[in-house]
């Protein structure tokens, strides 16, 4: 009886200990909590903390609680090397979320890749990043976001086409995601029989584009097409007010970074970008529930969440795991691939509403007409084209 009492106690202990839930489901949370990429990273682990406590709060999956392992891979790729070794081996987590920075994933994904663990990089946009491992019989990396060879193509539209600017020049960061933007970018231009007048470099922590911007308007560049982050666009924009030389500014999504806008100021105004998800005005139901809780949450500077694009697609990324882990019934790398390659279920998410996201051969949740363009207007990003509000997730 003594023992039977005591076996009783333990277990009640455990319950008391983990609520109504059977075990915990670790998943890995990667990106930059610091240094320049943060405002992309800490928004992308906060929406993907708002979408945990609603799906914890709600019972979990199939009864266990998401528990979510959050590293600080610094924008540095040997950081994201060591944090993927230490979450497979050590924490033993049955999925990663993550990956801010194109280089980062690149170096980094391939242990996932090799554990036969999914990764659904919900920010990363190299081009690359999920044709990674092109003879590997299954590929366990996954996109949310929109891949560069999908951005590149609409800004140059925006441009050649659009905008009739065909004197275009090109500047981007040194890393990975800028010089693999500026291929995708050189190759959208060529569609149109348009070579660049410049295309120019620059380091991350640059402070000063002058010699960048005077070759390119020495060139007689009519339009500034840019692929690097906030820090530094600010920076370019900041430098042509200086020169007193206006023209305007296309680029990749990282336009609507606050890191840009805050520091370019009224220089930034009408720089504009392809987007997923715009925070103003929140048109939907579902939007406006996801901002609402968002802003209640973690309560960003002015009401404005520093990268909506971050915070939006990490949070539509733990829904679709969750489901596709609800759907495989277990844990196991291969189960929950196969059920995120074919998905039975829509997902309302705030981004869009996914139906069957991906398959064997394609796993990119994001196509061209899931994609509208963003505008730059007084410190915020607004709709480019009013009719792109509604555009993608249910009302």
């Amino acid at each position: 009886m003594n023992i039977r009492h005591h076996i009783f106690a333990v277990a009640a202990a455990a319950m008391l200990t983990t609520g109504a839930y059977a075990a915990d489901i670790k998943v890995g949370v990667i990106g930059p909590f610091t240094g320049g990429s943060s405002s992309m990273g800490v928004s992308m682990r906060d929406g993907v903390r708002l979408a945990t406590q609603e799906i914890n709060a709600a019972g979990g999956i199939n009864g266990n609680k998401i528990v979510l392992v959050e590293r600080d891979d610094e924008a540095k790729n040997e950081r994201g090397v060591q944090i993927s070794q230490e979450l497979i081996n050590n924490e033993k987590v049955v999925a990663a979320l993550g990956y801010i920075n194109t280089g980062v994933a690149l170096a980094s994904q391939r242990f996932f890749q090799d554990a036969k663990i999914p990764v659904i990089n919900n920010v990363a946009t190299g081009t690359l990043i999920t044709g990674q491992f092109p003879n590997a019989p299954e590929n366990y990396i996954v996109r949310t976001s929109a891949a560069d060879r999908i951005q590149a193509p609409m800004i140059a539209k925006e441009a050649v086409e659009k905008r009739g600017l065909k004197k275009v020049a090109i500047l981007a960061d040194s890393t990975n995601y800028g010089q693999l933007g500026r291929e995708d970018m050189e190759k959208a231009l060529k569609t149109y029989g348009v070579t660049p007048v410049a295309t120019e470099k620059f380091n991350i922590g640059d402070v000063d584009m002058t010699s960048q911007l005077l070759k390119a308007k020495n060139a007689g560049a009519d339009v500034i097409l840019t692929y690097a982050i906030g820090p530094e666009l600010a920076q370019i924009a900041n430098g042509m007010a200086k020169l007193g030389w206006k023209k305007p500014i296309i680029g990749s999504w990282t336009l609507s970074m606050a890191s840009f806008i805050d520091t370019s100021g009224k220089n930034g105004n009408g720089a504009t970008m392809p987007e997923t998800f715009i925070q103003q005005p929140a048109t939907t139901p579902k939007r406006k529930a996801f901002v609402d809780a968002y802003l209640k949450e973690f309560k960003p500077k002015n009401g404005v969440i520093a990268s909506p694009v971050s915070a939006a697609q990490g949070y539509d990324s733990v829904y679709i795991l969750a489901a596709a882990i609800k759907q495989a019934g277990g844990t196991e790398g291969p189960k929950i691939l196969g059920a995120l390659e074919n998905l039975n279920a829509p997902i309302n998410g705030v981004v869009m509403t996914y139906n069957k996201p991906f398959s064997k051969t394609n796993h990119e949740a994001i196509d061209t007409k899931d994609v509208v363009m963003g505008v730059v207007e007084n410190g915020r990003v607004e709709f480019l084209n009013a009719e792109d509000a509604t555009k993608g997730a249910k009302k």
